[in-house]
């Protein structure tokens, strides 16, 4: 696999961020207090309170998304649905229900969506509703909290074969987009994360050679998605 991206690509986490920011700031409907939601598997489950920001009642629809690499349902909401009067906050919970012990960080999404309440004396009126998705990041009880988890990914080049490993229990958030550097060799990740145990191969052009101090340059977040400092990874030549 080998793709090329340009490198507008790289301002992506920030340009994302921004709009994220600006839309739970500004926009009228249900407005949740964090760009993230952390659920600790020690106390069982995980909050968020969730701003009604419009004039009137609204129904708060809570609903989970399994990602495609992980289908297993972990989590239950509570309350799914609920009512809000204008102005008012909601506590959603995210209680732990798995039947398997949680070794590894896991990744979901969730999505609060805010209905208007339907008026029936009013005429016939198109309704607007405000869809805020974000992630859901569960972390098992005795796992160390790490600023940096990018930097235990394991990159490694074997003929024309890059390689990259998350062997570690903690997800890695990131850009998509990286480079081989000194080469400037510019390539893309299947998503803007990495799980525990995921591996990812990319096939280089041919003729591709690597300096022996070549290094990945990758663009990570942090846990609640801001942009982190570029990060030069060791990239190991088997």
């Amino acid at each position: 696999m080998f793709r090329i991206f340009y490198k507008s690509k790289v301002l992506f986490f920030s340009t994302a961020l921004l709009a994220i920011l600006s839309s739970l700031s500004q926009a009228a409907g249900m407005v949740p207090e964090s760009t993230v939601v952390l659920v600790n598997v020690a106390d069982g489950e995980g909050t968020m309170n969730v701003t009604n920001s419009d004039d009137k009642a609204m129904l708060l629809y809570t609903s989970l998304e399994n990602l495609p690499e992980d289908p297993d349902s972990l989590l239950v909401v509570s309350p799914p649905v609920a009512r809000v009067e204008a102005g008012e906050k909601q506590l959603v919970r995210f209680i732990v229900q798995s039947g398997q012990p949680i070794t590894t960080q896991r990744l979901k999404r969730v999505s609060f969506e805010g209905i208007p309440q339907a008026d029936p004396s009013a005429k016939a009126t198109i309704g607007v509703t405000v869809r805020q998705n974000l992630p859901v990041l569960i972390s098992p009880g005795d796992l160390p909290k790490k600023q940096d988890p990018w930097t235990l990914l394991d990159w490694s080049f074997n003929g024309r074969e890059l390689t990259v490993k998350n062997e570690s229990r903690y997800v890695v958030r990131l850009n998509q987009a990286f480079s081989v550097m000194p080469a400037d060799l510019n390539l893309e990740l299947p998503a803007t994360y990495i799980l525990p145990g995921q591996t990812h191969h990319f096939e280089l052009p041919s003729g591709t050679t690597l300096a022996a101090d070549a290094k990945i340059r990758i663009y990570p977040a942090t846990t609640y998605g801001f942009a982190a400092q570029p990060f030069d990874a060791p990239l190991k030549t088997k």
